[in-house]
């Protein structure tokens, strides 16, 4: 497939899980705005979004994590069909396996929920100084703000989870993060910095 928007309707017809156009849209805008080059993404499904941000720029690079051995091998066929290889570096296997000696301008953390504060605890070392580490599905379809929405146990588990990684992310010391009503629910951790303050109201704080 050598076209995103076929990569997109591929996802869409085979249930595989790929970012919220609104939430695409803002992470690319973030890449563009904040000049970033290096992209470490926890989670890389079917390669659309490590696709959708190495082609802002030709001097971006994306080095991207996917467990799943089917969509990893999908991952890597989509990216060499779009003469990608030399950018986006394809990983097999847990994350929390890897490390990383190089520093990234952003980490992207889109995998197993129930792992989030992990994720964030192992590779926030590998962040810039002005890097930024964004979380996406922090709704979950709603279900994080209204657990009442399902019935299913091991779903109200990975929800109160997630609800601990946003306390995490509120309660942190270290890093400074705001809450983006886009798309399933983004966050955008940065360190904190003296003198520096982050507007917690832009797009809308998450209520939980």
């Amino acid at each position: 497939m050598e076209e995103i928007s076929e990569i997109k309707e591929y996802a869409k017809e085979h249930s595989v899980p790929i970012m919220m156009d609104e939430g695409i849209e803002f992470i690319c805008n973030y890449i563009v705005e904040h000049n970033v080059e290096t992209v470490l993404e926890l989670g890389t499904a079917i390669g659309y979004s490590a696709m959708r941000f190495a082609r802002l720029r030709d001097d971006i690079f994306v080095s991207t994590i996917e467990i799943d051995i089917e969509r990893y091998q999908q991952a890597v066929r989509n990216i060499h069909d779009n003469n990608l290889m030399d950018r986006i570096t394809v990983y097999l296997g847990n994350a929390l396996s890897y490390t990383f000696k190089e520093k990234f301008d952003l980490i992207f953390i889109d995998a197993a929920k129930s792992q989030y504060i992990n994720y964030f605890e192992k590779f926030k070392n590998n962040l810039t100084e002005n890097g930024a580490i964004i979380s996406d599905n922090l709704f979950f379809h709603g279900m994080v703000e209204n657990i009442g929405l399902t019935h299913n146990y091991s779903t109200i588990k990975l929800i109160r989870k997630l609800r601990r990684y946003i306390d995490f992310l509120k309660s942190n010391q270290e890093f400074e993060t705001t809450f983006y009503t886009l798309g399933d629910g983004i966050s955008v951790s940065k360190r904190r910095h003296p003198n520096l303050q982050i507007n917690n109201n832009k797009g809308g704080v998450i209520k939980i």
